[in-house]
C-alpha cells in the first residue's frame, strides 16, 4: 500500500482550511498554532505542492489544496462514523441471549433478576428456542445443550445431575410411591430425545424391569414437568429445569441422589462481537465475576 500522511496532519489541514486560520484551527484541535502550521508544512512537503497562499491576515487554498480537500473531508467523516459505530457497540447496554425454552422458563429468570440488581442499566432480551429447531435470531450469547463427549461449544454452565419428580399426592395414601421401583406403577413421563434419563435412573437404583417404553411422551422437558404436576406420572429431568417447580412446591423429589446427567449446557458467543454488557452477563452466569472468561464462538 502507498504510504499515507499522518492523520493529524490531515486534520490540521482540514481545520485550517475551514477556519482560514492556523490560530483558530489550533484552538479547535487543542494544539498550538505552531503545531498546526508545522503539520500543514509537513503535508505540503509530503505531496510536494503548496496547499495555501499565506498572508498575514488569512489563508487561501491553492488550486491543489481546493481539489484535495473534499476527498479528505469525506474520508474523515467515514472514519468518524466507523469509530462511532464501534464505540456505540462496545458501550451498548443491552444483551440478546438465545436459550432452550425449558431453561429460559425454569432456570434463567431468577438469574436475570439477580443480574439486573447488579447491572440495572442493562436490558436483556431472551429468545427461547426449541432444541429440535435451532433459532435463527441474531444473539450476543447462546446457551446450547449437548451430550457429554460432543464438542464443547463454549464453557459449560455447571455439572448437571438428574432428578426424578412427581406430584406430592403420589407420596400419600394406600398406593403411595415409597421405593424407586414404584415409578412403574405410578407411570413414567418420557421426553423424546432424552431416553437416557430413565435409563440412568434405572441403572442408579439397580432396576432391571422398568417399562422404559411405556407412558406419556412429549418433546419438551417443561411440558413433561407440567404433566407431572397434573398427576400424569413421574418425570425425570436435569435438576436445573426442575428447581422452580421444586422450590414452589409444585413437585417433590422423593429419591434424592447424585445421578449424573449425560446432557450439559454450554454458554458461548453468538453472532455479534462481545460488548461489555454481554461480557458482564457471561461472568455472572458462570459465577466467576468480571472480567468474564474467554468464550469460544
Amino acid at each position: 500500500m502507498t504510504s499515507l500522511p499522518p492523520l493529524n496532519f490531515i486534520r490540521s489541514f482540514e481545520a485550517a482550511a475551514r477556519h482560514q486560520s492556523f490560530t483558530r484551527a489550533a484552538a479547535e484541535l487543542a494544539l498550538t498554532q505552531a503545531a498546526v502550521s508545522g503539520h500543514v508544512r509537513a503535508l505540503e512537503d509530503f505531496i510536494g505542492r503548496p496547499l495555501f497562499h499565506r498572508s498575514p491576515r488569512n489563508l487561501v487554498l491553492t488550486e491543489i489544496g481546493a481539489a484535495w480537500l473534499p476527498g479528505l473531508r469525506q474520508a474523515l467523516a467515514q472514519i468518524e462514523a466507523a469509530t462511532g459505530q464501534i464505540l456505540n457497540r462496545s458501550h451498548r447496554q443491552e444483551v440478546t441471549i438465545s436459550c432452550p425454552a425449558s431453561l429460559a422458563t425454569n432456570w434463567l429468570p431468577a438469574r436475570l433478576r439477580a443480574f439486573r440488581d447488579l447491572h440495572p442499566g442493562v436490558d436483556v432480551t431472551v429468545h427461547a428456542t426449541i432444541w429440535a429447531e435451532p433459532g435463527e435470531q441474531i444473539a450476543d450469547l447462546r446457551i446450547t445443550p449437548r451430550q457429554r463427549g460432543e464438542q464443547i461449544l463454549g464453557t459449560s454452565l455447571q455439572q448437571e445431575r438428574l432428578v426424578m419428580v412427581c406430584a406430592s399426592e403420589f407420596l400419600s395414601g394406600p398406593d403411595a410411591l415409597t421405593t424407586p421401583a414404584d415409578v412403574a406403577r405410578k407411570g413414567m413421563i418420557h421426553v423424546l430425545g432424552r431416553p437416557d434419563h430413565w435409563e440412568a435412573f434405572a441403572c442408579h437404583h439397580g432396576l432391571t424391569d422398568l417399562p422404559l417404553e411405556r407412558g406419556p411422551k412429549t418433546d419438551s422437558s417443561n411440558v413433561a414437568l407440567e404433566m407431572a404436576v397434573a398427576g400424569l406420572g413421574c418425570a425425570i429431568t436435569v435438576a436445573s429445569l426442575a428447581e422452580v417447580h421444586l422450590s414452589r412446591g409444585l413437585l417433590v423429589a422423593p429419591f434424592p441422589g447424585d445421578i449424573p446427567s449425560n446432557w450439559v449446557y454450554d454458554l458461548h458467543l453468538g453472532d455479534r462481537s462481545p460488548t461489555r454488557a454481554a461480557e458482564a452477563l457471561v461472568g455472572f452466569l458462570l459465577g466467576k465475576g468480571s472480567p468474564a472468561p474467554r468464550l469460544r464462538g
